[in-house]
């Protein structure tokens, strides 16, 4: 008889791996692992090493319980913790070779794409910006054997668009490309993207995976253990982008905590998108739950039945009254960041430092745990205020 397999919940709050094991000490039994600080370790009397552990920067044994653990929610073969986000994103692209073309979306991480179009360029990668709502243009930007990789970001900060995760994959795979998926705002319990054809999926962990705004970290998960995976490895091996023990502790803290969270903040994103949806004070909400968005149909195929923590608002008059609006909340934190416990607001067109066609007029909102009623009533009162 084969065994049920675990569900996200389960094997986010035990921190198990793919088989449902937990990261229990086999010395001591105790049920959270031990933090191994040290950088490197003995060899054997014949020069090998027994342990399989050889220096800190090429591996960690602190890393093996967050990374089975994101592994096992992703349905991957392997997983990999970097020292930032970006960090994972980047060693992604720098595991290609210099005339590799790649192509992004035009609805991105303003700071890989900062990257793509500035470092990643002048490295010798050839750099396609693409709609990815269009599929014709995206068929449209490749080159056939010289197109490598593509990149979608899926929901989008900060407008939230939707990118058909499977149908990129087909397209992607039919070019001979791989696609990488940065699933940061969906996490894995409402998105498996490789499940929808992805080969690699990219997580910021220093948002929903960590939750508490304490820790800055990335990951990434792979389909296959193959020669890119192997590549991306030595990336993040030579180039020292590793996490350090302490934090990849702390991640696998925050990720046993993972699924309650994420499910508390979609319920109360629904309910703020649907009420600051009649707002007088707001021109447009920008969520996915909605089906007034663009995206929506793709979304309720492939989120899982909630659509993420993450909304942004459009303030009626403009620019001065949306930073005005985020100047006079009181239980919202005016801050940058997003998928903590804690609510955050911000004007995100004021930190981008490209032009990603963000409305000026627009507040993005990190929807954490707390209660609702709290949460509308205070946003509530900051847009009469400024009114």
């Amino acid at each position: 008889m084969s065994k049920k397999p675990l569900k996200p919940g389960t094997i986010a709050a035990q921190g198990a791996d793919r088989d449902g094991k937990r990261p229990i000490d086999p010395e001591t039994g105790a049920v959270v692992p031990p933090i191994h600080v040290a950088s490197t370790f003995e060899r054997g009397a014949d020069n090998s090493y027994p342990k399989g552990v050889v220096y800190a920067r090429d591996d960690n044994p602190t890393f093996k319980a967050p990374e089975a653990t994101l592994c096992a929610l992703e349905g991957g073969a392997d997983a990999m913790l970097f020292a930032s986000g970006m960090a994972a994103a980047v060693s992604v692209f720098q595991a290609l070779k210099a005339g590799d073309h790649v192509i992004a979306s035009k609805a991105m991480y303003y700071q890989l794409q900062n990257w793509l179009l500035g470092l990643g360029t002048d490295w010798g990668l050839g750099v396609s910006i693409v709609e990815m709502s269009d599929l014709d243009a995206l068929r449209g930007a490749i080159r056939p054997g010289a197109t490598k990789l593509i990149w979608i970001e899926t929901p989008a900060n900060p407008q939230w668009a939707i990118t058909d995760i499977a149908a990129v994959a087909k397209i992607a795979h039919e070019a001979g490309a791989i696609l990488a998926v940065d699933s940061t705002c969906a996490t894995p319990i409402l998105t498996q993207p490789l499940s929808l054809g992805a080969d690699i999926v990219m997580h910021s962990a220093t948002k929903y995976l960590n939750g508490h705004s304490d820790l800055v970290a990335g990951a990434l998960v792979t389909a296959d253990k193959d020669a890119f995976w192997e590549r991306i490895e030595t990336v993040r091996r030579q180039q020292g982008a590793v996490l350090g023990s302490f934090e990849a502790a702390q991640l696998l803290r925050g990720m046993r905590t993972l699924a309650i969270r994420v499910r508390t903040a979609c319920a109360n994103a629904q309910v703020l998108a649907d009420r600051l949806a009649a707002h007088g004070c707001i021109d447009q909400v920008l969520y996915p739950g909605l089906k007034s968005h663009t995206g929506h149909e793709i979304a309720a195929r492939q989120m899982n039945g909630s659509f993420g923590g993450m909304l942004s608002i459009r303030v009626n008059g403009g620019e001065e009254a949306a930073i005005a609006t985020a100047a006079a909340v009181k239980v919202w934190t005016r801050a940058t960041s997003l998928g903590s416990v804690e609510s955050l607001i911000e004007h995100r067109a004021s930190i981008e430092t490209r032009d990603m066609g963000t409305p000026r007029d627009l507040l993005r909102l990190s929807v954490g745990i707390e209660d609702v009623d709290d949460l509308y009533d205070d946003l509530d009162a900051a847009l009469k205020a400024v009114h």
